[in-house]
């Protein structure tokens, strides 16, 4: 017996429909956003989103959490340092 159209994919203890695409959880790391999973005709495929190498000595992550990129030129390196240190000087008085 075959089917009417393209099967569904099942991931864990959800369906997800043919062509869908989804950041799939795992417990307890909980939602996986640097891996994509799609369904394509009842099988499910996943990928870890690929990333250029950076080319700098101290990359950030900031924009982007799955991969490294170098700080702008004109940012300080420590900028984020100063306004930490400012925000906690201004809760300790």
């Amino acid at each position: 017996m075959q089917a009417d159209g393209p099967r569904a994919c099942r991931f864990g203890r959800r369906w997800y429909l043919n062509n869908e695409s989804w950041h799939p959880s795992v417990p307890p790391f909980g939602e996986m956003k640097c891996i994509l999973c799609w369904c394509v005709s009842g099988e499910t495929h996943c990928q870890r989103q690929e990333c250029p190498p950076a080319a700098c000595a101290s990359p950030t992550r900031r924009d982007n959490p799955c991969c490294a990129k170098c700080r702008a030129l004109n940012a300080p390196p420590d900028a984020r340092e100063k306004v930490h240190d400012a925000r906690a000087e201004a809760w300790s008085r």
